[in-house]
């Protein structure tokens, strides 16, 4: 099994999550994240005082998926998050050693 994490613009997070059940994943983490890369911060005014903002606004979904999801999983993904403009994200791939459903006791695959 792999985790995929996948860091996209927030507006983006409904049209990747659709496309993401669509293929048959079923479930997903999102968290509401800030950072910066390439995409760097922008400058703001408040009360007549210039302040550089450098951590942007970023959501990080977490999946997990059998070895053979990950391809089509990244692929939906990128295909669904690319607008084409620096700040589109990045896409991390993990291996995971072992996953526990903690309600039954359920281990590896079948506790996804």
């Amino acid at each position: 099994m792999k985790k995929i994490q996948a860091i996209i613009r927030h507006y983006k997070l409904e049209e990747v999550k659709n496309a993401i059940s669509e293929i048959g994943i079923s479930g997903m983490t999102v968290s509401e994240v800030r950072g910066f890369g390439r995409q760097r911060g922008h400058k703001e005014t408040y009360r007549g005082n210039e302040y550089i903002v450098d951590f942007l606004p970023k959501v990080k979904l977490e999946i997990v998926v059998q070895d053979d999801m990950v391809q089509k999983s990244v692929e939906t993904i990128t295909e669904v998050a690319r607008t084409g403009q620096i700040g589109d994200g990045k896409i991390f791939i993990t291996d995971l050693e072992e996953v526990i459903r903690i309600r039954t006791g359920e281990t590896g695959p079948e506790a996804v």
